[in-house]
C-alpha cells in the first residue's frame, strides 16, 4: 500500500532576490571606483592655516613702502604657503591611505603645475617690466586653473575653489590695483580658510 503523501505545510525560505543583491554589488563598486578615482590627499587643515598665513600676509603687505617689497612680502607667503600644503598634504596622505605617488596623486600634479609654472613665468615677466598693477589678477588666474585642473582628479569642492578664484581674478582687472591686498586677503585666505574647513569635515581632515 502506498504511503499517504506528507500533509507537511512547511515552505522553504524565500531566496534572495537577485535585483536586491545586484543593487548592492553595483552600489558597491560604484562607491569603490569613486573612491579611486579622487585624490582625496588633498589637505582642509592645511588648507585652513594657507588662509591664516595669506590674511596675515596681506596686512603685512599694505604696510610696505615700495612696491618691491610688497612682492617680497607676497612671495615670501607663497613659500610658506607651498611648505605648508606639502607638508599637510603628505601627513593626509598617510591618514587616508593614499599615496601622492599614486596614478591620482601623479594625475593631480600633472594637472596642478602647468598653470602654476605659467604664473611664475608671467610673475618673472611683470617684475621685468615693472607691471606690478597686474600681478594680483594674474596669480589668481593662474592659482585658479591649477586647482581647477589639479582638482579635476580630486574631491568636488577643490575645482569649485578654483573656479571662484578665476572669478575673482576677472573681477580684480575691472577694479583699481590698490584693492589688490584685500583681492589676495579674499582668495588665497579666506576662500582657503572657508574650503579646508568643507574639506577637513567631509573628506577626514
Amino acid at each position: 500500500m502506498a504511503k499517504p503523501h506528507s500533509l507537511d505545510t512547511k515552505e522553504p525560505s524565500e531566496p534572495e532576490r537577485l535585483s536586491d543583491r545586484a543593487i548592492d554589488n553595483l552600489r558597491y563598486i560604484r562607491e569603490t571606483m569613486e573612491r579611486s578615482s579622487s585624490f582625496t590627499a588633498v589637505p582642509g587643515y592645511g588648507g585652513m592655516l594657507m588662509g591664516v598665513t595669506a590674511i596675515a600676509a596681506a596686512y603685512v603687505a599694505s604696510l610696505q613702502p615700495t612696491k618691491e617689497a610688497w612682492l617680497i612680502a607676497w612671495l615670501a607667503e607663497a613659500t610658506l604657503a607651498a611648505a605648508i600644503g606639502l607638508l599637510a598634504m603628505w601627513q593626509k596622505s598617510r591618514i587616508v591611505g593614499q599615496s601622492l605617488f599614486s596614478a591620482q596623486g601623479r594625475k593631480f600634479a600633472f594637472g596642478f603645475a602647468p598653470p602654476l609654472m605659467a604664473g611664475v613665468a608671467i610673475t618673472l615677466g611683470l617684475f621685468r617690466y615693472l607691471q606690478y598693477e597686474v600681478m594680483v589678477p594674474v596669480w589668481m588666474l593662474c592659482y585658479g586653473a591649477a586647482v581647477v585642473t589639479g582638482g579635476a582628479v580630486s574631491v568636488k569642492a577643490v575645482p569649485i575653489m578654483g573656479w571662484l578664484f578665476i572669478t575673482a581674478g576677472i573681477a580684480a582687472f575691472t577694479m583699481p590695483s590698490a584693492f589688490g591686498n584685500y583681492f589676495m586677503a579674499a582668495t588665497f585666505g579666506l576662500l582657503h580658510v572657508i574650503f579646508g574647513a568643507i574639506i577637513a569635515r567631509r573628506y577626514g581632515g
